[in-house]
């Protein structure tokens, strides 16, 4: 991938990775923040901490893609972030508290230039007051038993909520929240000493994890209320945090495969990596909350509510080959479900079960059979260091699928489909690339700088390894670097893209070291990460925010208002500039799209699994709508199981029988029955059969 010269840092972020996390408040249940209440003595900041204030409020206004100007406008945006960051769940603060603090609303401008942090101190010290009154009731409430044969409800959703008037109203949320934890336990089987020790060490865990924040800890989540309200992958990270941040985190939690990242009170999985054992166990997935760690078979579950991601990752991490019991809470659950325990068994992530892989599957189509080759790609990998040194053979997500492409020629397939579900991006280089194989030469990207200018990145090689039937699978966590290839191939009408909205990831950001640019400074002050350029499509519409709506949309899990750029408030817009010149191939016309649509749509009214597929994720959706739960055991169990009723029922009706030991087929013929079971892959591949049959009846 090309370096862009600018005068800040040539790093560049380009995939679907993690945003660092604010080193944020610790969050009780449901997302509310807490503070570190092991001093009475208030919080301050630092004189270094006021000079890096204006400076990032320099760098930001000045070298951010979006050129915002600090006005009462953003001032407004950045205090009600801050409030957020502190107290998001309206658990702590009083109305009065917030009232009093207005003051500073339209102030946060003059502060950012000035270096004034006077705002960030002050409510965050008041907040420190509120969470050592919440931790003092919560202490009395768990001396005695709840009682759940009340008839009494409680909201889990509390971004609409009021903020209470009085600490009587606190007191009363409070018990309703702690007697919801209780309640969650006692339907896992808990016995009442057990629920009372549970939630007294999970509080525990949450006061000692608060005690640790310091004044740096505040300065980044105030920092960061300025920098998300340009977009959300602008960060401030903390000395601390940048250190985290740049470490090989995969290596760290090699054990399982994934990323984590902290959310509140949570240890949140933002990615899981192609080839480890939590990848190969179908049974976890991008934001996904663990709650809770085991060692072996037969440890019992430790709650990490309230644990910050070095400690988790001391629990989680571990040799190969022994087990780890993992506690989640499930990204799409629904209100009132239960957490569930995942078994993995921890091993070294195998780079070759990260590379892209092939499989035939065989499908019958009008009454006439097809051999539909399938080339997964997890994610655009590429061994730069390899290539720097020619090394032959090194690793190339295109080099791969080009082999594979003629190893499925040679088979005689009757097309192709890229599955490029839950690929967040990687190497852009391997994105035109990999275009490079469908199509002719010419354009495949356009990247436009903060300044206005674009430059455009296209394929050079006139040779084209295969000119057949293609179609290519995305979903809602398809992103960046694979929002590129699937929106050439569509622009060049080269194949189908089918599926669901991808992610909408059209940024590319740059890591700033501040010590650069206060060279004065004796210790480290932190890093910024910045957006500064946008993809656009050759056709000039943006990939940002929008990302590539299909051709064919099949039903899908996740809304797009729930996941992806465009559930983020400050995300950049989607736009448009011209188009550059390109010749469209004949593979896919307007008036064959229009049939393969009506045959799908056909499908979809008469065909059994995709009607339950449709139907299950409909009624899925609407019972996620409903965040009230019943704080009567018998009441809530009901709403327990008919909530893990739904939901595995859009599992099945989605994909069958998965195995969660990563166990692979052992004969093609189980590898195509596993496949039919994938409803997606099966209905992609049907589309695929459609469009083959109506072009060999064209004159």
């Amino acid at each position: 991938m090309k370096k862009y010269l600018i005068t800040l840092v040539p790093v560049l972020m380009l995939g679907f990775q993690p945003d660092a996390p604010s080193a944020g408040t610790p969050r009780s249940e449901g997302g509310r923040s807490t503070v570190s209440v092991s001093s009475n003595e208030d919080l301050k900041p630092t004189v270094s901490q006021e000079r890096v204030e204006q400076l990032v409020a320099q760098l930001l206004t000045r070298y951010h893609y979006r050129k915002v100007k600090l006005n009462d406008s953003l001032s407004s945006v950045v205090w009600d972030n801050y409030l957020k960051e502190v107290d998001n769940s309206k658990s702590y603060l009083l109305a009065s508290d917030v009232a009093a603090f207005e003051k500073y609303r339209t102030t946060i401008d003059e502060s950012l230039v000035n270096g004034d942090l006077t705002a960030a101190y002050d409510l965050y010290n008041v907040f420190r007051n509120r969470y050592q009154e919440r931790s003092t009731y919560v202490q009395e409430l768990l001396k005695k038993p709840f009682n759940f044969t009340t008839d009494e409800t409680f909201n889990t959703n509390r971004e609409k909520a009021a903020w209470a008037k009085n600490p009587e109203e606190l007191n009363d949320l409070w018990r309703k929240m702690v007697k919801n934890q209780a309640l969650e336990l006692k339907l896992a089987g808990q016995k009442d000493s057990a629920i009372t020790n549970t939630l007294t060490q999970r509080y525990k865990n949450l006061d000692r994890a608060v005690g640790r924040i310091r004044a740096e800890d505040v300065f980044q989540m105030y920092m960061n209320s300025f920098a998300e309200a340009l977009d959300p992958h602008t960060n401030y990270l903390s000395p601390t945090s940048a250190d985290r941040f740049n470490q090989e985190m995969s290596q760290s939690l090699e054990g399982i495969g994934a990323l984590l990242q902290e959310d509140g009170e949570y240890i949140k999985i933002s990615s899981v990596l192609p080839g480890g054992p939590a990848f190969k166990s179908k049974a976890l997935n991008a934001n996904d909350k663990i709650t809770g760690v085991a060692q072996g078979d037969n440890s019992p579950i430790v709650s990490i509510i309230g644990y910050r991601v070095d400690d988790a990752v001391k629990l989680i991490k571990g040799p190969k080959g022994t087990v780890v019991r993992l506690q989640i809470k499930q990204a799409d659950a629904l209100a009132g479900a239960p957490p569930k325990e995942i078994r993995l068994v921890r091993e070294k992530i195998k780079l070759e079960e990260q590379r892209a892989k092939k499989e035939v599957i065989e499908l019958t189509e009008n009454g006439k059979p097809y051999k539909i080759g399938v080339i997964n790609i997890p994610m655009f990998y590429r061994d730069f260091e390899g290539a720097r040194k020619k090394e032959e053979g090194f690793s190339s997500t295109t080099t791969d699928v080009q082999k594979l492409l003629n190893e499925l020629k040679a088979e005689k397939v009757d097309g192709v489909v890229i599955d490029l579900r839950d690929n967040g991006g990687g190497a852009l280089t391997e994105a035109i690339n990999l275009t490079g194989l469908f199509i002719e030469k010419g354009p495949v990207v356009q990247v436009k700088e903060s300044n206005g200018e674009t430059e455009v990145y296209s394929d050079p090689d006139p040779n084209t390894t295969y000119d057949g039937p293609l179609a290519v699978l995305v979903n809602r966590f398809s992103a960046s670097a694979s929002e590129i290839f699937a929106a050439a191939i569509q622009d060049y009408k080269r194949g189908i893209i089918v599926g669901g909205q991808t992610f909408g990831k059209g940024t590319v950001q740059t890591l700033i070291d501040l010590n650069q640019w206060l060279p004065k400074e004796p210790d480290k002050v932190g890093q910024v990460k910045m957006t500064i350029q946008k993809f656009y499509r050759i056709n000039g519409s943006s990939t940002q925010h929008k990302g590539v709506t299909p051709d064919i949309e099949l039903p899908q899990r996740f809304s797009a208002s729930d996941f992806g750029e465009s559930s983020q408030p400050s995300a950049l817009p989607w736009d448009q500039i011209n188009s550059t010149r390109y010749d469209v191939t004949r593979a896919l016309d307007d008036k064959l799209l229009a049939r393969l649509r009506d045959k799908f749509d056909q499908r979809l009214k008469s065909d059994t699994d995709l009607k339950q597929l449709a139907q299950e994720l409909a009624d899925f959706k609407k019972a996620k709508e409903n965040t009230v739960v019943s704080l009567q055991e018998a009441k809530r169990r009901k709403e327990r199981d008919e909530a893990e009723k739904k939901r595995a029922a859009v599992n099945k009706a989605a994909k069958e029988d998965e195995p969660e030991d990563g166990e692979a087929p052992k004969t093609a013929a189980d590898a195509t029955a596993k496949k039919k079971k994938d409803v997606y892959l099966t209905e992609t591949g049907r589309i695929l059969a459609d469009m083959i049959a109506f072009q060999h009846r064209q004159p």
